[in-house]
Formats: structure tokens, C-alpha cells, sequence
């Protein structure tokens, strides 16, 4: 069994609480890849930090493998799509709370196939953090 990843629950926990807390949250997004579609205008070093409060995006969505929303940007309209791991951070612009999210490990082949419990003798259990 692949493990699922914590990060799109943690995302969309924090926005709400963020949201909640009449404060505005901010995510810091890597820009890698093919799959990440921002404005590049705004992209320094590699990374873009977007304004993702209900004020400032329409049509959020916080999937569990995508992010996307429609926005403005120098008065512009602009739909941003990225995968959830290429969210580095989400915070609060007026406190700076929040949480930076770790890199995910990239899988091999073998670790993506389900292995049975107990097959080489271990635990099928593990600790979580």
C-alpha cells in the first residue's frame, strides 16, 4: 500500500484556519516543471508566492493532487494550476504562521507496488510523526 501524502490535508486545514482567523493566506510555490502554470512575471528564483484568500482568487480548488484557481495579476486575468507538491509553504501574510512543508520523496517502481503485510517478515505498521 503507497502511503498517501499529508501535504494536501495539511493545506487545506491551514487555509481554513487562516481564512477563519480573518487573516490572509499566502502559499510559496516551486516553480519546476511543465505542470506549473503561474505567471512568470512574478516568478523569483524559481519560487511565487500567491495570495490564495477568497478576496484575491475566484474558483479555488485544494485537491489532493492539484491546486488551481483563477486570478488577477497586473490587472490581468490568470488561471494558476500547480500540483500539491509543488506547494512549499502555506502562511498567513500578517503573522507569518503557517506551516513549510518538507520534499516528498519520489518513489521507485518497487515502493509503488502494493506489497502484502507480513510478506518479509516485518510489521505491516509503522510510526507516524
Amino acid at each position: 500500500m503507497s502511503a498517501i501524502s499529508k501535504r494536501p490535508y495539511f493545506l487545506r486545514a491551514l487555509f481554513d484556519w487562516i481564512v477563519d482567523s480573518e487573516m490572509t493566506p499566502h502559499i510559496l510555490v516551486a516553480v519546476d516543471g511543465p505542470e506549473v502554470h503561474v505567471p512568470e512575471q512574478h516568478v523569483r528564483d524559481g519560487k511565487i508566492v500567491l495570495n490564495i484568500s477568497p478576496a484575491a482568487v475566484r474558483n479555488l480548488a485544494l485537491g489532493d493532487e492539484l491546486v488551481s484557481f483563477d486570478g488577477r495579476f497586473s490587472g490581468a486575468p490568470f488561471g494558476v494550476e500547480m500540483p500539491v507538491s509543488k506547494v512549499e509553504a502555506i502562511y498567513a501574510k500578517e503573522t507569518g504562521e503557517g506551516m513549510v512543508f518538507e520534499p516528498e520523496p519520489q518513489q521507485s517502481a518497487a515502493e509503488q507496488a502494493p506489497a502484502k503485510p507480513g510478506e518479509d517478515g516485518a510489521s505491516h505498521l509503522k510510526v507516524v510523526k
